[in-house]
């Protein structure tokens, strides 16, 4: 037994020839179309804010890249994948986050350290504070010995 599938009726695009007994000689989707219209808009006002001005070449010109950018579009557009998937898909392509591959700063250098000649001493409460201080007072002024061979500085 053979079972067939339904792939022949999305085969089948919706398209539009034209009026009768006068028919295009291309096939387009009605989706191809409303892309071109867009498109052809888009790339008019690109034209106009590069300075082209608006004439025959230039619109020529313009219908020429419609219906490339167009064809490349709609190459990517199905039954299967909608205009809208396709848009929502490069939104988040372009928006997404990228890995930074560029490196921050430059050479290591030690110009911005900060150098303090004594080592960080925790903090002390007052109290403590108060009695360190004393006993430095203490000790500092104990500690008028004289020491053979260094000469002791001129007290002004």
């Amino acid at each position: 037994m053979r079972v067939r599938t339904d792939d022949e009726v999305y085969r089948v695009d919706a398209v539009w020839l034209g009026p009768p007994k006068a028919t295009f000689p291309w096939r387009a989707r009605y989706v191809a179309w409303g892309v071109g219209i867009v498109v052809f808009l888009v790339v008019l006002t690109i034209e106009r804010q590069m300075g082209v001005g608006f004439g025959f070449f230039s619109t020529a010109w313009a219908l020429v890249a419609t219906i490339l950018l167009t064809r490349f579009i709609t190459a990517r557009i199905s039954h299967e994948r909608p205009l809208t998937a396709v848009m929502s898909m490069w939104v988040r392509e372009l928006t997404a986050p990228r890995e930074r591959t560029a490196s921050t700063g430059g050479a290591a250098s030690a110009a911005r350290i900060r150098v303090t000649p004594q080592r960080p001493r925790p903090k002390l409460s007052k109290k403590q504070r108060a009695r360190q201080q004393a006993q430095h007072r203490r000790t500092s002024a104990s500690r008028k010995k004289e020491v053979r061979g260094v000469r002791t500085p001129a007290r002004p």
